[in-house]
């Protein structure tokens, strides 16, 4: 096993981001959030020919939050705000990010799991929010991202319990979008990426932005946003209502 904190692999087209520390249910301490750092910043600035990103933890877990074990950075709410920025930098990428969990995902592996666009678990999947149980309140989204994916009483319910819940019923209530046979989830999120990446990347990226950018407006504010802000069409496109992959083949 390498000694590498977080596992970058890149094969046709998609980025594999492995938290490396299974001995600990891949707890992330501020070693391992350096090394993520450095990957995000990678993949943003183009490093690679990523045209998807997947998250992923080492052995039978995703993430287990932060190692409370480790000692408090010196300016922790410094420390803090670097890393919500970097786990907002990921859901900006302009690559579809999609999380495959297995195991546990709770608190802070919780939040780094909503940052992406995408949930797929296996039955084994355990997720949970225990901020409450170390006296604690969310610093990378949670509080914003869950009521957006699962509603507000849903959300609250997972905060104010730390209760965990189940991988189908994380997908049965909008938190997964998936959940498979634990052997069966590295297949489901190879058959999503290739569907995904059979697309333009540009209308991709396009999307996620346009989603992003439009959260929370009123619906007239977001048409004018995605009327003035388009992108328009993709420069691989050859003509007007030739597929991508039609356009690729003829390159």
């Amino acid at each position: 096993m390498s000694d590498a904190l977080v596992l970058r692999e890149d094969a046709g087209g998609v980025c594999t981001l492995t938290l490396n520390r299974p001995e600990k249910r891949n707890a992330i301490n501020r070693e391992l959030f350096r090394e993520f750092r450095a990957h995000v910043r990678d993949i943003e600035e183009g490093v690679g020919d990523a045209g998807l990103v997947v998250i992923t933890g080492a052995g039978e877990h995703f993430c287990a939050g932060h190692d409370l074990k480790s000692a408090p950075h010196a300016d922790a709410l410094g420390w803090l705000r670097q890393e919500m920025l970097i786990v907002e930098k990921l859901t900006k990428l302009r690559q579809p990010v999609i999380a495959k969990i297995r195991g546990t995902c709770y608190t802070g592996g919780l939040e780094l799991a909503l940052a992406a666009d995408l949930i797929v678990c296996g039955e084994s999947a355990r997720f949970a929010d225990t901020h409450g149980k170390w006296g604690l309140v969310p610093g990378w989204g949670l509080s914003q991202r869950l009521p957006r994916r699962v509603g507000q009483a849903k959300a609250l319910e997972m905060m104010l319990t730390c209760q965990p819940c189940s991988g189908e019923d994380a997908a049965a209530m909008g938190l997964a979008n998936y959940c498979v046979a634990d052997d069966a989830l590295d297949g489901k999120v190879a058959e999503l990426a290739a569907l995904i990446l059979g697309n333009s990347r540009h209308s991709n990226a396009e999307n996620k932005r346009l989603i992003y950018d439009t959260d929370g407006m009123a619906i007239g504010a977001g048409l004018n946003h995605e009327l003035m802000r388009n992108a328009g069409f993709d420069p691989a496109m050859r003509k007007k209502g030739e597929p991508i992959a039609a356009a690729r083949e003829a390159d």
